[in-house]
Order: C-alpha cells, then structure tokens, then sequence
C-alpha cells in the first residue's frame, strides 16, 4: 500500500471517528446503488434533518424486519430489542435507547456473547451501540450503524452482568492498543482474539472492524485456518470496542452491501499500515495555490428526502 493511501485513511479516520462510514483499508467503497430516494414525496419534512426525525422515535416500527438503505444511508423496518440484560450480556448506555437492530443482528449477539462466555476472565459482553428503534441517522456519533447490522462490542471483559442503569452510563470500556494503535497493549488477551475470529467466522459477518495492531497480532498469533482473517479490517478509533457488520440479509430488497474485501487475509497491509504509524513517511511538499483556497465546507447532513423510499413508511409507520 502507497505511502499517500495509509495518509489519506489515516485522515479519514481522524473525521469518522470510532465507527465511520462505508469504507475501510481495502480502500473498496460502498456500491453506488441507485437507490430511489424519498425526494419530493415527503413533503414539508424533507429537508429536515433526518436524525432529527429518527433520533427521536422510541420504538422499532410495527413492520416486518428489513433493512433499507447502505449502513451510512439508510433506516431498519421492524427492528428487534436486544433484552438490556441476558444470562451473557448487558447492553451499555441504556439512555441512548441503541440496543436495537435486524433479528440476525440480535442473534448473532447473543450467540457471540455465549461463546464470550466460555473464555477465561469472561462472563460475557458488554454490547455498546447498535441502531436506533427505526435505524436512521443519529442523533450524535455514528456515521453507520443505520440500517440494524452493526454493533459496536466492549474490549472490556465483563466481571458483572448485573450492573445497574447508573452503573452502565458512567462505567468505561479499556483500550487495547499502544504506539498510536502500531501494538496491542497488556490488556488485550488471546480471548480478545477468540472472541473477535468466533464473530468473523460466523456466515453473516460482512467485516469486523479493529485497530492495525489488533489486526497484526491476530495474524501472527494465528496457526490454524486463516481466512476469516480477510474480515478483519483496521480502522482507527476501533481500540475500546470492536465493530461487527453483517450482511445484508438473504431476501430483503432494498438493502446495500458494500463491496467485498479484497482477496486474501489482508495482513500485509495491516502491516504496512503499522510501519507508516511507527515511522510516519514524509509527505510530499504541495504547491502553493495561486489563489486562497475556500475552507472546506462541513458534510451536509443527511435530510429525510436524501433516504431510500421505504424509509418514510418506516418513519411514519405505528
């Protein structure tokens, strides 16, 4: 990987913060599905800002389960509750109300925390955000985590799953990485490994997303069979929590994959991503503008008529 590439996501990365967009180190950007738009149709309410519209609803709507959209642009029919707590999790930060998603996505929690279970000094996991009730943008943080097939877990091994709602507001998640995310620190374990190529093994895993050195460890710590490493993909931010995505579900219309990751296990990039973090290469000097340049303007928020058609029925539905 080029010098000017691992700047570039390395920058990326400073903007989207712990969980972005559609694009990872594999540098392969979400189809451009033209999806058709809401536009017009929604009337008045079209250009309000839609996380405004969907932060607030505080229920899933009374539809079959479907997601709609890409994961950075899009919303969730019939979404499910992960229960706040369950004999092998505990969903974190009750008062965001983000503990929903697609039924797959439930499950696939579930069954991960189980398996968490079984590790050494793990009781289970601590499940950070998911989607809102209807997906959608949100109100703060996320770029993705729209259509309920992402979920961000805790690095943090639970001790307790019977932590009040206070406790769950206040308490921290650990981070796992030194050198700027080049090495894992002390506090990462083989059950980090275990837990993080248990999710990636399963079918419906999309991506996992991690810092560059979790993803080198695990590629040097790996003796058996390496190809669910391909779904491991380093971002930065991703150092107290790990990041699941799923697929999009077999049979639902409407809903965006991004396209697959690049062939192999993806651990000479890592690497490569990790020597650019320990010795940064120089960029190349840049001429100077004959004319003062415009600052750049902030990303427009996304507004409810920038969403696929289904999502005003999902927003408008009981």
């Amino acid at each position: 990987m080029k010098a000017s590439k691992i700047l570039t996501i390395a920058a990326l990365g400073m903007f989207v913060g712990s969980c972005g967009g559609a694009r990872d180190i594999s540098g392969s950007k979400a189809p451009k599905a033209e999806l058709p738009t809401i536009g017009e149709l929604a009337g008045p309410l079209g250009r309000v800002e839609a996380k405004k519209l969907f932060g607030t609803k505080s229920a899933a709507s009374s539809q079959s389960p479907a997601a709609y959209g890409s994961y950075a642009k899009g919303c969730m029919a019939g979404g499910v509750q992960l229960a706040e707590t369950g004999p092998t999790w505990q969903a974190m930060r009750l008062s965001r109300n983000r503990n929903w998603g697609h039924p797959e996505l439930v499950d696939m929690v579930t069954k991960l925390s189980q398996f968490a279970a079984q590790q050494p000094g793990w009781n289970g996991l601590y499940v950070g955000d998911m989607s809102q009730p209807r997906g959608g943008p949100m109100l703060t943080g996320h770029r993705s985590h729209q259509i309920g097939l992402d979920a961000d877990i805790w690095m943090l091994p639970p001790t307790s799953l019977s932590l009040t709602r206070k406790q769950r507001e206040n308490i921290s998640s650990i981070s796992t990485r030194r050198a700027k995310g080049a090495y894992v620190n002390n506090a990462w374990t083989r059950a980090h490994h275990e837990i993080i190529k248990a999710a990636a093994k399963d079918p419906r895993t999309e991506r996992i997303f991690v810092f560059p050195g979790a993803k080198v460890q695990m590629c040097d710590d790996e003796r058996g069979n390496r190809a669910y490493l391909r779904k491991i993909r380093p971002w930065y931010g991703h150092h107290y929590h790990f990041h699941v995505r799923l697929a999009c579900p077999s049979g639902v219309r409407g809903c965006v994959n991004q396209n697959p990751p690049p062939a192999g296990d993806g651990c000479d990039d890592a690497r490569e991503w990790q020597a650019n973090i320990l010795n940064p290469p120089k960029a190349k000097p840049q001429p100077k503008p004959k004319k003062p340049t415009a600052p750049r303007k902030p990303r427009r928020e996304l507004t409810l008529s920038d969403l696929p058609a289904q999502c005003q029925a999902v927003l408008e539905a009981r």
